[in-house]
């Protein structure tokens, strides 16, 4: 959500701040519907004034037995003042929908030093971190079926396709890589972990930014106002919508695993095979609600918390900066970072995590009390720490032996009760 107040004082740099994502000028249309809102306003509020004053008027001359047919005329006056207030009202409204349509449409303002690009292929490297190893490698999926532990074929049956069954020793390493992650982001990188819901009403997915502009991303629950969350963005960062919160209170860093549900709309024919766009997956996230002058070191700690867990798996990945027509509706500032996948010779997105700034708080309605008794609008970043499912790749890909078994990180060892590696059962 944009601050209207900053659009009226800086239309020019609004306009080349939206250039840069590649929109057409849009602030004099803006502006337009602003003056005639703030005219509407000023009107109903004249209207208005006017019908106290003769209301209190006719209060007057009733009590003091004045001219009936005076009174009847200033009563008159009344009504079809009343009748202009409607109407304007109704203007109003129109106006106040219009401007809000054209603000909540349009993508957050990206930081200076967000780069330029018309595509992912204009996204800056930021450094890389491992050995990227190539060899006579193969995908997970293959990895996976021929280990009878990663089911699609009957799953399409009982779901359609874009879905996936584990299976034993799969199914335990999705749910040792869960608490593994979770264990690192509160005991070691102070997150606090929550557990939140799966379905939200469509008015937070509108304060996350999820609504209006991505309805067709997200799936809709037909009994009530509900949507399937597309990832615990949605639920962590609406723990503080319509919220002040003291000074003191900030930063909130809060972590939290759950299942996620995404249409996947406009990826036919992308990644059709395997676990890498699916449906349905599970994800660890990252949220941080923190003043302004901390998002930006917020956003490189945040990063570093989602390396922590590929570094300590082992797994090698490099990090890019998203150039400008890559960058998320609600960002202003992207790290994605990507994981090495040697049965796919190319490395892929793992975790993205963006800084937001206000843009969110301002839809959410989330403030904090300054010292000096004002509020202000909080700045929300997120990230992936990381998803389940992808990490399952990774180990897969870059842990695979060649008799088609997986080894385990060292460090997920004991989460697997000791298991160090995944063979397939002999029956």
């Amino acid at each position: 959500m944009h601050d209207i107040k900053y659009i009226r004082e800086n239309p020019a740099e609004f306009d080349a701040a939206m250039k840069k994502r590649g929109l057409v000028p849009t602030a004099q249309e803006i502006l337009k519907l602003d003056s005639r809102l703030r005219e509407d306003k000023t009107l109903v509020q004249s209207l208005q004034k006017n019908v106290n004053d003769l209301s209190r008027q006719i209060g007057i001359m009733k009590s003091k037995g004045g001219d009936i047919n005076e009174i009847s005329r200033l009563i008159s006056d009344v009504e079809s003042t009343k009748i202009q207030i409607s109407e304007s009202n109704n203007c109003l409204a129109q106006n106040e929908s219009k401007i809000l349509e054209l603000l909540t449409t349009i993508p957050n303002i990206l930081s200076d030093d967000v780069p330029y690009g018309e595509s992912e292929s204009d996204n800056l490297l930021i450094k890389t971190h491992g050995v990227a190893k190539r060899f006579n490698a193969k995908q997970h999926f293959e990895l996976g079926e021929d280990l009878d532990m990663m089911d699609f074929t009957q799953t399409a049956k009982i779901s359609g396709s874009r879905f996936v069954t584990l299976k034993s020793q799969l199914a335990k390493l999705e749910r040792a890589l869960i608490n593994f992650m979770l264990d690192i982001h509160t005991e070691e990188l102070g997150y606090t972990e929550m557990s939140t819901p799966f379905m939200v009403r469509e008015s937070t997915m509108f304060g996350i930014g999820q609504l209006p502009k991505f309805a067709e991303d997200s799936f809709v629950v037909d009994n009530g106002d509900y949507r399937l969350i597309p990832t615990a963005e949605v639920t962590l960062t609406s723990m503080v919508s319509d919220m002040i919160m003291n000074e003191s209170e900030l930063p909130i860093r809060l972590t939290g695993w759950t299942p996620c549900f995404r249409s996947e709309a406009g990826s036919a024919g992308r990644d059709t095979r395997g676990m890498i766009r699916l449906h349905q997956f599970s994800k660890v996230e990252l949220v941080s609600i923190v003043k302004p002058e901390d998002s930006k070191s917020e956003h490189e700690r945040m990063l570093s918390a989602a390396e922590t867990i590929l570094q300590r798996l082992e797994l090698p990945y490099r990090i890019m900066l998203l150039c400008s027509k890559d960058t998320g509706f609600c960002a202003a500032k992207t790290y994605d970072i990507e994981v090495w996948l040697p049965g796919q010779d190319t490395y892929r997105e793992i975790s993205s995590c963006s800084n937001c700034h206000d843009f969110q708080g301002r839809r959410m309605k989330s403030r904090y009390k300054k010292s000096d008794g004002t509020n202000e609008f909080v700045h929300t970043l997120n990230g992936s720490g990381l998803p389940i499912g992808r990490t399952i790749v990774a180990i897969m890909e870059n842990y695979q032996n060649p008799d088609g078994s997986i080894s385990i990180p060292n460090n997920l060892v004991k989460y697997m009760d000791g298991l160090t590696k995944i063979s397939k059962i002999s029956m």
